[in-house]
């Protein structure tokens, strides 16, 4: 078989949203325009449902042919000056995996390594260094990190009160997401990235029950090189780790607020300044919190004195531990999420990020509704990144075509109209002309 036919077979079914490939082959089949696309006459045989299947396998696995079809179609878009990369939009969705969600088991679930781990760590050093305490002994980290992708071992052993998350026996690389209120689902989660135009620049694919901010660094190295001067992101992004990576750039992010999740009747966290000065916070009785330490996570500690606080009217409102103690959090890198609130209040930024709903937001709608993104039929995240970089190739493709199609029906109709100018000029210049002439006539018979 050629291997553009190969190719040509599944962007029919990503293109037109059919189910499946043995459906696809059906349409084929009976489908004349489809046969020409192909370059198969009336008579020639189509090719069977598995053989795409099979050539997957043999030929196009473990390599990056489908990203660089959809790399090859978005360079296609650059050159006609369509995609502007000054604001991208980001945000991830969820596909239902091909596994039944009663096919499950339990594994060890192993921590999964952060992205800006090293950094974090000299910076954890750093602050403690700065405040006399000795550096936290390294973590012992031999156990692989996981989480939600890998092969599931049916012999491995669960100590006694490990933590365990649950695997699917069908596709051990998807992950358990919460759908909705009450239904659970194993799932993969696309992350995506699209231009105010809502041309799709980028897209990974990850377990389901990944969070956003964990996945976030391989998306955002494929579009770094696009030099965007703000990136819009929803709460899932607005983490101090994301907002000083990208403040380090250059690049200015843009979060959503959040609510702060406190209990009712109690103060909220910006209640408590912060005072730069002296390293301390005040809490609203105007009472002192110093300094205690710098945990792990990177989260400086400030606690209030008990004997303070065992006398104070608003205890009640401030904390319920039993020795009175009151501890508030800051992060090392609490700076850069102070710097990504003063963008959130610059003017016009809040119309900037409702169009997120115009852009990334209508982009997983179109993929769900018209190219069949609901689901996928695949088993594995390799053949789950071969449908998304097909279906977002489609997507590009099918609205550049449009555009194309536009400006070619108006461009006959752009030099009918500009003829038309120039004869209704020449016109109006000979009837001028004559009737200046005539005026000038009829002046010399009347001297």
């Amino acid at each position: 078989m050629d291997p553009v036919m190969l190719i040509k077979i599944p962007f029919i079914q990503y293109l037109y949203g059919i189910k499946s490939m043995r459906q696809t082959i059906r349409e084929i089949e009976v489908n004349v325009a489809y046969r020409w696309f192909l370059g198969l006459d009336m008579m020639d045989p189509v090719p069977h449902f598995s053989t795409f299947g099979k050539n997957y396998t043999r030929r196009f696995k473990d390599t990056d042919l489908f990203e660089q079809i959809f790399a090859k179609i978005l360079e296609d878009c650059m050159k006609f000056n369509l995609v502007d990369t000054e604001k991208i939009f980001v945000d991830s969705t969820h596909v239902k995996a091909c596994a039944n969600s009663k096919k499950m088991r339990k594994r060890v679930a192993h921590e999964q390594a952060l992205w800006y781990e090293e950094e974090l760590q000299k910076e954890i050093t750093k602050d403690r260094e700065a405040h006399g305490k000795k550096p936290l002994k390294e973590k012992d980290r031999n156990d692989p990190p996981s989480g939600g992708g890998g092969r599931a071992d049916s012999q491995e052993e669960i100590a006694e009160g490990a933590k365990t998350q649950k695997c699917s026996t069908t596709d051990p690389e998807s992950g358990w997401f919460r759908k909705g209120e009450h239904k659970h689902v194993f799932a993969y989660a696309v992350e995506t990235a699209c231009d105010k135009h809502g041309w799709i620049l980028g897209y990974s694919v990850h377990p389901g029950n990944e969070h956003d901010s964990r996945t976030f660094k391989p998306l955002y190295d494929k579009i770094k090189d696009y030099c965007p001067a703000m990136l819009v992101a929803d709460a899932g992004y607005r983490t101090p780790a994301i907002a000083r990576e990208l403040l380090m750039n250059g690049i200015e992010p843009l979060f959503p607020y959040k609510r702060p999740m406190t209990k009712d009747g109690f103060f909220r966290k910006y209640e408590y300044v912060y005072d730069e000065n002296y390293d301390c916070y005040l809490c609203p009785e105007n009472q002192m919190l110093s300094y205690r330490t710098t945990n792990r996570d990177g989260y400086k500690e400030y606690q209030s004195c008990p004997e303070v606080c065992a006398k104070c009217p608003s205890i009640h409102k401030c904390t319920e531990s039993k020795n009175h103690v009151k501890v508030v959090m800051r992060h090392v890198w609490e700076e850069y999420m102070e710097m990504a609130e003063d963008i959130r209040h610059t003017l016009g930024n809040k119309e900037i990020y409702e169009r997120r709903k115009e852009t990334i937001e209508r982009i997983f709608g179109t993929a769900k509704e018209q190219h069949g993104f609901r689901y996928t039929q695949y088993i594995g995240k390799a053949r789950m990144e071969m449908k998304a970089g097909l279906t977002f190739a489609c997507m590009n493709l099918k609205k550049l075509a449009r555009i194309l199609e536009n400006r070619a029906s108006k461009t006959p109709e752009f030099f009918g109209f500009l003829r038309f100018l120039v004869e209704e000029s020449l016109y109006v210049e000979k009837w001028c002309w004559k009737q200046s002439q005539h005026q000038l006539c009829l002046q010399s018979e009347h001297t």
